[in-house]
């Protein structure tokens, strides 16, 4: 079985700093750095580092930049076919800050990724089979989005959706949606709940299920996450890491998630390996260069203290 990414890939340009600048205010920075990211490309890259099969479906632009995208997928052994350069627009780019404690603000320019289309999408269908998995993210426009799940769920594909950015989801796409895995704070948007803890966190995924969706997995950092399902709320705990850089970490547990339903695990053992992998590449410096390998995911797993 195999796991589909649908989603983006842009340039991202890595402002280090003692803190993020509050409006109008300038900051000296400490370093800087250019590499390939977006949410589809981490996660594309975060599951196969965690052992998937994976396919990755994006538009780049016809430019050097989309080269080296091209260029840093096919090296972590994932399917470019899927790939389309665009005549017209850039390579997206995006702008991340990440202060002394490693939280990070990002600014994105969509470019090419704007043009992903409904027909674009249609290469999956080609591919997608009974048991796979299509990772979703909500930087490419939203009715390519809703065209996919659908496509993909006709299909008898899971599908996950990560709704980053916090932006407005319709009852209708989640009704497509297999899982929804969003961070607290963009479960916070999608609800109007606060989640302070995990009998929030539990109030705000009933409110989602509500709409139409069978199962949330709402992610708390180093608090772990939360699943909640019709059947029931459980936690699953995180790991104890100093946090570096937490740009990446909801790209990698959802790549990491998406590997370990493939591989026939349960909820907990799925999001406790995703955990893990999320812990890893907050302990690290960097996007790419952050996320962690399958036998270093294992190791955590198998050693790290938990935080319950």
């Amino acid at each position: 079985m195999r796991i589909l990414v649908i989603g983006s890939s842009n340039t991202d340009m890595i402002f280090r700093a003692s803190k993020i600048p509050a409006k109008g205010e300038t900051v000296l920075g400490s370093s800087f750095s250019v590499c390939p990211g977006g949410r589809g490309l981490n996660q594309a890259i975060a599951a196969a580092r965690a052992g998937g099969k994976v396919v990755f479906i994006g538009r780049t632009g016809n430019d050097m930049v989309g080269e080296q995208i091209i260029e840093v997928l096919g090296k972590e052994s994932i399917d470019i076919s899927g790939i389309i350069r665009d005549k017209d627009l850039p390579s997206g780019v995006s702008s991340v800050v990440v202060d002394e404690n490693g939280e990070s603000a990002i600014t994105i320019t969509q470019g090419a990724n704007s043009n992903l289309t409904t027909q674009d999408c249609l290469y999956a269908k080609s591919h997608v089979c009974m048991g796979d998995i299509v990772l979703l993210q909500l930087d490419i426009p939203i009715e390519t989005v809703k065209y996919a799940a659908d496509m993909v769920r006709a299909a008898g594909a899971r599908v996950i959706l990560n709704p980053s950015p916090a932006l407005p989801v319709s009852d209708e796409l989640l009704k497509s949606i297999s899982i929804l895995t969003p961070s607290a704070s963009q479960a916070e948007i999608l609800t109007g709940i606060t989640i302070t803890d995990e009998r929030s966190a539990e109030l705000a995924g009933r409110i989602l299920l509500e709409r139409g969706l069978n199962r949330v997995i709402i992610t708390l950092r180093s608090k772990g996450a939360m699943v909640i399902d019709n059947g029931g709320a459980e936690h699953v705990p995180g790991f104890e890491m100093n946090s570096v850089d937490t740009s990446v970490v909801n790209d990698v547990f959802n790549g990491a998630l998406v590997v370990a339903l493939v591989e026939g695990k349960n909820f907990y053992e799925s999001v406790l390996f995703a955990n893990a992998a999320a812990s890893l590449s907050a302990s690290r410096p960097g996007t790419l260069s952050s996320i962690p390998l399958r036998e270093e995911i294992l190791e955590l797993v198998k050693k790290g203290e938990r935080v319950y």
